[in-house]
């Protein structure tokens, strides 16, 4: 069992000697496959690119969230501004539209660069591990997106599409959601 250092504030803490403990536990080789050549068992087993993700970096992927992001809180205060009133993610309209405009039919989707794909944005990248599935996500939410623009645009509902990056620039953004909201469907 490790024992505890004190740090400055006076909680326990892992020290060097504990986490090389943990190292060495983390790193036995009973559940891993007998290999005759003389390269780690580990990489044989397992190579970096189909490994699961850590703890950690599952952790940060769960805090991402869908609604209340950012972004979104941006266009939200900025149409509030501009006097509008709106609804929340209608869930009985396809795709569950970030702000909707019932009396309008008009519905804004604030989307991240990331996850949506925005051509031609620096937001746009793919992890390097296990790229395969991570093109194939990226690719069911292109078609999604399309499939719900085009499901909204036969039930008589005009779409815009905010990208995150375009919340940055308040001056460019105001005029062209006025401008979306004004116009007659």
């Amino acid at each position: 069992m490790p024992h505890s250092c004190s740090s400055r504030a006076g909680t326990p803490t892992l020290c060097a000697k504990d986490s090389l403990s943990l190292l060495e536990r983390s790193r036995s080789r009973e559940d891993l496959p007998v290999v005759s050549s003389g390269t780690s068992a580990r990489r044989e087993a397992m190579s970096a690119s189909d490994a699961p993700p850590s703890a950690a970096r599952r952790a940060n992927m769960a805090r991402v969230g869908s609604k209340d992001t950012k972004p979104e809180l941006i266009v939200r205060r900025l149409l509030h501004r501009l006097g509008y009133r709106y609804r929340l993610h209608r869930r009985d309209l396809p795709g569950t539209p970030d702000i909707c405009f019932p009396s309008r039919k008009k519905v804004i989707f604030v989307h991240g660069c990331f996850w949506h794909r925005h051509d031609g944005c620096k937001r746009t990248t793919t992890p390097k591990t296990r790229a395969s599935f991570w093109e194939d996500k990226f690719q069911q939410n292109v078609v999604r997106d399309r499939a719900n623009m085009e499901r909204l645009s036969h039930l008589d509902w005009v779409a815009m599409v905010v990208w995150e990056c375009e919340t940055e620039d308040l001056e460019e953004l105001t005029p062209r959601l006025a401008t979306f909201l004004r116009e007659d469907p």
